[in-house]
């Protein structure tokens, strides 16, 4: 199993130089895949993004969101596929199979519901009492209420933790040019630590649906 996410940036059209959202979009596209084959930009203002390790898919899509929530005016839907691919490609555009189907239907329904962060997997739930799409999308509306808030300051320092791998906020400040409370300040104004609990979440089940589907 592998993931996709196609995004769109909300509000791209408002402005005349699109640069001001493209370059850190490749920017941010650049740091979470070292293989530039895995992504495309395309249609002037999606994206698409393929990531082997699935696992990792939520934890990128708060990076992609704060790498885009910095800049003024601007906003990012993701939306996020997890299946299988049938058909594997140079490029992400002309690679297919259920996961990219699962991304791209997703990110339609997402933009006639007014939704900026869902998913849509393969996943066969065993029982009924548990269904993975349900319940994460679920957390992912609630968390999308918090990242959609997020002010420049806050998605600087939420891309700046990421960056340095959750490191020093000393360091953090020093890049930003304020003290080390202030950092904290914004991170807790983020709500990253909710954030982060909820990614801890997402890879325990992804790696356990997937070690399960191995043995």
């Amino acid at each position: 199993m592998i993931s996709v996410i196609t995004g769109d940036i909300i509000n791209s059209r408002s402005v005349v130089d699109q640069n001001l959202w493209l370059q850190p979009l490749k920017q941010a596209l650049d740091f979470v895949t070292k293989d530039a084959s895995r992504y495309e930009i395309f249609r002037g203002d999606s994206f698409q993004l393929e990531i082997e390790d699935a696992k990792t898919t939520f934890k990128k899509a708060i990076y992609i969101k704060a790498c885009i929530k910095s800049i003024k005016g601007f906003d990012v839907r993701l939306a996020i596929g997890l299946g299988h691919k049938t058909y594997n490609a140079q490029g992400v555009s002309e690679s297919n199979g259920p996961v990219y189907l699962n991304s791209g239907s997703m990110l339609d329904a997402m933009k006639q519901n007014k939704i900026n962060l869902s998913l849509k997997s393969d996943i066969k739930n065993e029982s009924s009492a548990y269904n993975f799409d349900t319940i994460f999308n679920l957390y992912f509306r609630f968390a999308s209420i918090i990242m959609d808030n997020w002010t420049v300051n806050s998605a600087e320092a939420v891309k700046l933790l990421i960056e340095t791998d959750y490191g020093n906020q000393k360091e953090i400040a020093k890049q930003i040019g304020i003290n080390q409370d202030a950092v904290s300040k914004r991170l807790t104004r983020a709500n990253i630590d909710e954030i982060l609990e909820l990614n801890n979440l997402y890879e325990k089940h992804i790696t356990a649906l997937t070690t399960k589907n191995l043995s």
